[in-house]
């Protein structure tokens, strides 16, 4: 069986504000559709990704702004956090985690999670080691994003 991810639908307050926040960051518009006066779909990819964001009127019934903890891979994350900053976005500093590899679900400005291990260190990994270096932003409502390093995949990726 061939699965492939394709979507995450974002829940937002306003459409075109969060139409607005995605191309600025460079997002292709894919839709926007209008179909009644209780249904707007619009639907936008980020340069160089498979799988999209879709978000609009009667899309989704969750709280804008609780989509947490979607990454976007990057081969650099401080030229990348260096872009965004350039379009106008607010990003966390770039850092890596005192545990290594894996991101303990930190948001913005959050210094230590509990957890032994899961402080959150300023820079990018002193190795830069694929996997370990992270920046964070959200959109106009809240929903999370996550810049994270990868320059060389996990074997099988």
């Amino acid at each position: 069986m061939d699965l492939k991810f394709e979507v995450v639908v974002l829940p937002v307050s306003d459409v075109d504000r969060s139409k607005n926040f995605y191309e600025s960051l460079g997002f292709r518009m894919d839709v926007d559709n209008t179909f009644s006066d209780d249904y707007r779909l619009v639907h936008l990819t980020p340069p160089g990704s498979q799988c999209s964001i879709i978000f609009g009127k009667g899309t989704i019934s969750a709280t804008p702004g609780s989509a947490q903890g979607l990454y976007l891979i990057v081969s650099d994350v401080e030229q990348a956090r260096a872009e965004l900053v350039d379009r106008g976005v607010e990003v966390s500093e770039v850092f890596h985690d005192a545990g290594g590899l894996l991101h303990h679900g930190h948001e913005a400005g959050d210094a230590v999670h509990s957890g032994a291990g899961q402080e959150r260190l300023s820079g990018p990994h002193p190795d830069r080691t694929s996997y370990a270096s992270y920046a964070t932003f959200s959109d106009p409502d809240g929903n999370g994003w996550v810049l994270q390093e990868i320059t060389e995949r996990q074997p099988g990726r």
